[in-house]
């Protein structure tokens, strides 16, 4: 199966999600700080917006475009007992801390489904004294990998809560048939170095976008870019954003419209400083460049002027509030065709100012249900879409999205 993405914002042709399932529901309010998230989920509710935003998708997408379900392509790997038996090791020497080496043997003589049920959901405490708390951060399959050019990106998780996220991720590389074409071109950290998806913005065939936050590490950047500017990318560029919560993946306050379009969340990008280098090949090895912003550094690469539009408008108090509700976190199906939780008004309201037009999310499947969308005819559309559920667990339509194919 083809897999390589050369832009942002070329057409979807195939991505992988998770609906959200039982494993949101195993959160209460005493671990959900230790899960990473800042208020619980009603499933049944997430579930119904998360196949909503699937059928925005899939009226956007081509003929033949593929929707991967990330636990269909789980259950199949693992029933390659290869596959069981690395996944199991990578546990036991990846979360030595969790006791699990106590329930190997009970792990190998399981069913592929009951693996799939117990690395998802967790368990309880055990005869052992073991427990293991459930994935519900794997709604943001985005987190998982990234995909620049025809190589991937395979995330190692910055937090223990997502650690088995990212061994999980590799034991599909490693073995599912999907990967196939970019099984050889895998990229993996060692160490202390840290990377995750949600940090990764592939600008064009060229220039990588990487965020430097809480979950990203510096050391990260650098060992990725050491390997990609060896082949067809020719920048890197290293922007240092801040370390909080709220800001936890460069996606979350800055992302890309369209070729020459993208929505920031002014404070961390407009309103920074000396904090973005591009890394390039030198005749040294590599050379790194001081810039005195991110948008420069863009324009420098790409040869054109680009166009940032606010998340939240023009208002301090608006822009704080809604980069909290994803409104910086857009994803796009194809150039100017774009996807935003429906409560970001002020976000919505500069889009319409720069040539959107807005599309509620049962007119634009309804409009497109017979013929595919296309910018040069239908011009640049925002499909807000109702999610006050989702929206809970702090990410987006590109945060619960990792797409394998543009075209």
């Amino acid at each position: 199966m083809a897999i390589g993405i050369y832009s942002e914002t070329a057409p979807l042709h195939k991505v992988l999600v998770h609906t959200p399932g039982r494993e949101v529901s195993l959160v209460n309010p005493k671990l959900k700080d230790e899960l990473l998230f800042d208020d619980i989920i009603f499933e049944e509710d997430a579930r119904r917006e998360h196949l909503n935003m699937l059928n925005i998708f899939e009226t956007a997408m081509p003929s033949g475009a593929e929707i991967l379900e990330i636990l269909d392509l789980v259950r199949e790997t693992f029933q390659l007992e290869e596959a069981r038996h690395y996944l199991i090791d990578r546990l036991v020497r990846s979360m030595p801390d969790t006791n699990i080496h106590l329930i190997r043997e009970n792990l190998e003589q399981s069913s592929p489904d009951e693996l799939v049920t117990f690395i998802i959901e967790g368990t309880p405490e055990t005869d052992h004294g073991f427990v293991l708390w459930p994935l519900p951060n794997l709604l943001f399959t985005r987190d998982l990998a990234a995909i620049a050019g025809q190589e991937i990106i395979i995330s190692r998780a910055a937090k223990q809560a997502r650690i088995r996220e990212s061994i999980l991720m590799e034991t599909l590389v490693n073995f599912h048939s999907v990967f196939d074409g970019v099984r050889t071109n895998a990229l993996y950290l060692d160490g202390y170095q840290t990377i995750e998806g949600g940090d990764i913005l592939m600008i064009d065939e060229t220039t990588l976008l990487i965020g430097m936050s809480e979950r990203t590490s510096f050391t990260g950047i650098f060992s990725v870019a050491e390997r990609l500017l060896d082949g067809n990318i020719e920048h890197v560029i290293a922007v240092d954003i801040p370390k909080k919560r709220s800001s936890m993946h460069l996606d979350t306050i800055f992302t890309m419209l369209d070729r020459n379009e993208f929505v920031v969340f002014p404070p961390a990008i407009e309103q920074q400083s000396d904090n973005v280098i591009i890394l390039s090949s030198g005749a040294d090895g590599i050379r790194a460049d001081m810039m005195p912003s991110l948008k420069q550094a863009l324009e420098a690469v790409m040869g054109e002027t680009i166009t940032f539009i606010s998340c939240g408008g023009s208002d301090p108090v608006d822009q704080y509030r809604e980069q909290w509700t994803d409104g910086a976190n857009i994803l796009a199906l194809a150039p100017g065709i774009v996807v935003i939780y429906d409560r970001n008004t002020h976000t919505l309201e500069g889009l319409k100012d720069y040539g959107y037009r807005l599309m509620e999310q049962f007119e634009f499947v309804d409009t497109f249900r017979d013929r595919k969308p296309d910018p040069d005819r239908d011009g640049k559309i925002v499909v807000p879409f109702h999610a006050p559920e989702l929206c809970r667990g702090r990410g987006g339509a590109r945060c619960m999205t990792l797409p394998l194919l543009r075209q």
